[in-house]
C-alpha cells in the first residue's frame, strides 16, 4: 500500500492520506522546514553539499535514486551515519504513472533494496519523479509519498542567488523544499536559503521529524 502525502494545505496544517479514511495532521505555525534534494546520490555535488550540511548541522531527506546509490554507497552510508533521511526516488528515475502496476512497484522495490542494503534499514519514503504517481496502483511496500511545497524550478535553472531568491520568497513555516543535488548551482543556493532561515530563527528537519514530530 502506498500512502500520499497531498499538497492540500489549510491554513496552518499539511493532511497526509492514507487511502480515503485514514489522516494525519500536524500544525504548520513553528519556525520549522524540511529541505528535501532529488536525483543524486553525485560523486562531486552531493559530497559538497553533505560537508555544508554539516559544517551548518542541517539535517535533510535525499530522495536517491537506485542505481545512483548503487554507484556511490560511500555516500549513501554518509547520509545514513550524518543524521540525513533516505528516501526512494525510484530506481532509475521514470514517470511512475506511465508503467504498469508491476513495472512501477519494481521500480520501488529496487530502489529500496539497494537503499537498504547499504544502510541496513527500511525505506519508508517514496518521492515519485515528476510528482506523478498512480495512487489506484497498490504496491506490497507501505510507504508515504512526499511531494513538496516550494519548487523554485532549480533543474532548469543556472543563477545560484535567483534560485535561492525564489525559495526564500515563497517559503513558510511547515514547508517542503524541493532541490536536486545533481547540480552546483543548486547545491550553493541551498547554503544561502539555509544560512537566511537559520539567521531569521527557522529549524532544518527530515521529512520524518515535520510529519511526526
Amino acid at each position: 500500500m502506498l500512502l500520499s502525502l497531498a499538497v492540500l494545505i489549510s491554513c496552518c496544517f499539511y493532511i497526509l492520506a492514507a487511502g480515503e479514511s485514514e489522516q494525519i495532521v500536524w500544525q504548520r505555525d513553528e519556525k520549522k522546514v524540511a529541505i528535501t534534494f532529488d536525483d543524486g546520490p553525485d560523486a562531486k555535488t552531493t559530497a559538497l553539499l553533505l560537508d555544508g550540511l554539516k559544517a551548518r548541522k542541517v539535517r535533510a531527506t535525499f530522495f536517491v535514486i537506485g542505481e545512483k546509490a548503487e554507484q556511490n554507497p560511500e555516500l549513501i552510508c554518509r547520509m545514513s551515519e550524518e543524521g540525513h533521511l533516505i528516501g526512494n526516488h525510484t530506481y532509475s528515475h521514470v514517470q511512475l504513472n506511465m508503467l504498469s502496476s508491476s513495472q512501477a512497484c519494481s521500480q520501488v522495490k529496487a530502489a529500496n533494496d539497494v537503499i537498504k542494503e547499504i544502510t541496513g534499514q527500511e525505506v519508508i519514503y517514496l518521492r515519485p519523479p515528476y510528482g506523478e504517481w498512480d495512487h489506484k496502483k497498490d504496491c506490497p511496500q507501505n510507504m508515504i509519498a512526499v511531494y513538496w511545497d516550494v519548487d523554485p524550478l532549480d533543474w532548469k535553472r543556472t543563477d545560484t542567488k535567483q534560485i535561492a531568491a525564489d525559495i526564500l520568497r515563497q517559503v513558510k513555516p511547515g514547508d517542503i523544499i524541493l532541490l536536486h543535488d545533481i547540480y552546483k548551482t543548486s547545491v550553493q543556493a541551498a547554503f544561502i536559503v539555509i544560512d537566511e532561515l537559520q539567521r531569521q530563527g527557522y529549524e532544518f528537519v527530515t521529512v520524518e521529524e515535520l510529519l511526526f514530530a
